[in-house]
């Protein structure tokens, strides 16, 4: 029998990047072993911000909530393509293919909130750095972050939601390696202006604002470290905030790739684009944050070495 026949009315077909079994094969261990890395990376940076009383402030606090983010992330999203990888019957239920998107669709603007409050942290920190004490409080950090998660869940909640109204018909196969939300709606055969509407208005205020923030706020410091007068301290500004432009810049110039174009020109080429922002960045992070970082090779050098690390420095 025909895969796409054996699709019941309440399940979609998962077929990934290829269908063909000697590149499946391929594709299984690329992803796992950037699943591993990912996994990896992200729960070293966790530990070691959590296990460096020195790394207790406003920036490392999120980095390790963005880097608890980027782990739930690709769990979300590659154990099921790696199943499907190996597996025959690569369907996926409809209430999985809803859940799957719920919180890919949160996550991913968790990611660009957190990564909006970084920025400020790094604002504050270089412009207003008598005030950073008072502007990046404890209580304020925890506030700005609970903000980020509940705009994130619910901004997940309405476009699910708007999801469900959505009528499928025909073979409900998704070249992709996720229910990821174009996709879906170009398999609608209901009427889809409303999530089309929403998903313009909802996106401008959750990315494009938070990016527009980021960008005054960038401009602002680097005008504020081009005032500093000696060559290492412009080199020692900018070395903090280098990190965060380069996952900024990667994390939007993939999700742009992606997103900004009409629906109707959606189609398969763009599961490369997915696969960046899906799957590369969130292994990346991990890297580029720690890379140049002689705080985190210190911390990280501290959660393997422990006491003889300490001697040494």
């Amino acid at each position: 029998m025909d895969e796409d026949n054996q699709t019941s009315a309440s399940e979609f077909l998962l077929v990934g990047l290829s269908e063909k079994p000697e590149q499946q094969r391929i594709l299984f261990w690329m992803f796992l072993s950037m699943y591993l890395v990912t996994v990896v990376g992200n729960v070293l940076i966790i530990l070691a911000i959590s296990s460096d009383s020195r790394l207790h402030t406003p920036m490392y606090f999120f980095l390790a909530n963005l880097s608890f983010t980027d782990l739930f992330f690709v769990t979300n999203t590659i154990p099921k393509m790696l199943v499907n990888l190996q597996s025959k019957n690569k369907a996926i239920s409809y209430a999985g293919c809803l859940m799957q998107l719920y919180f890919l669709i949160s996550l991913v603007a968790l990611d660009n909130l957190i990564l909006a409050a970084m920025a400020y942290d790094r604002y504050v920190a270089i412009c207003r750095p008598l005030y950073y004490t008072t502007a990046m409080s404890p209580g304020l950090c925890i506030l700005l972050l609970a903000l980020c998660w509940v705009f994130s869940l619910l901004y997940g909640l309405i476009h699910t939601l708007l999801m469900t109204r959505v009528t499928f018909c025909g073979f409900r196969k998704i070249r992709y390696i996720f229910c990821e939300m174009y996709v879906l709606l170009r398999l609608a055969c209901s009427n889809i202006q409303a999530n089309h509407t929403v998903l313009i208005a909802t996106g401008c205020f959750i990315f494009l604002t938070p990016f527009g923030f980021m960008i005054v706020s960038y401009a602002r410091t680097v005008r504020a470290i081009l005032r500093i007068p000696s060559v290492t301290g412009k080199y020692k500004a900018f070395s903090t905030c280098a990190s965060h432009l380069a996952v900024v810049s990667l994390f939007y110039g993939t999700l742009g790739m992606v997103y900004l174009q009409p629906l109707h020109t959606y189609s398969m080429k763009d599961s490369v684009a997915t696969v960046m922002y899906a799957v590369v960045t969130p292994m990346m992070n991990p890297f580029i944050y720690s890379l140049r970082n002689k705080d985190m090779h210190e911390a990280l050098g501290k959660l393997f070495l422990g006491r003889a690390f300490q001697k040494l420095t």
